[in-house]
């Protein structure tokens, strides 16, 4: 029996506009057509209203012990930053596609909180990927990439979605 390429996103912090959670929504049904598709909302750590460098680093390393607690074992990791490498769609559908030719069953992309993420948990990563030089919300950022999972997967099926 062929196993189903398994994705995971892992989101620091709760979506609770309508309109994220039901682009979210429609992606997440999208791409169950092409995966076994799951999403890991993880809670941000609380700062305070003007935390100090030692504090955000702090935080950081809290997240940073939760995530690396539930990325899937042996799944191939992106991290989204803002320092990451900028790449097209069709890039990335040729990346998904040779993870899935390498014999890994599953990926995982991560999207930090705020504040970003701690400097081990990028140095753990397979590959860094940066959405765009401009700055989203985190949760415009989660459609983001959603949307791009699909459109990678609807490329590597030859779907019309992507011209």
């Amino acid at each position: 029996m062929i196993r189903m390429f398994e994705i995971t996103l892992i989101a620091m912090g709760k979506l609770k506009e309508k309109f994220y959670l039901s682009a979210c929504e429609e992606y997440e049904k999208r791409l169950s057509g092409y995966c076994k598709f799951q999403i890991l909302e993880l809670p941000e750590c609380r700062l305070p209203e003007n935390p100090s460098p030692a504090e955000i680093n702090a935080g950081l390393e809290k997240e940073a012990d939760l995530i690396l607690s539930r990325i899937p074992k042996g799944a191939w990791l992106c991290v989204l930053t803002p320092e990451g490498k900028l790449i097209s769609s069709e890039k990335l559908a040729e990346t998904v596609g040779s993870i899935k030719l390498s014999g890994k069953s599953s990926a995982c992309f991560l999207i930090g909180s705020s504040f970003g993420m701690a400097q081990r948990i990028k140095d753990k990563a397979d590959f860094q990927l940066s959405m765009s030089p401009m700055t989203f919300p985190h949760h415009l950022a989660r459609v983001m990439v959603l949307e791009q999972l699909y459109r990678a997967e609807a490329i590597q099926a030859g779907s019309k979605y992507h011209k």
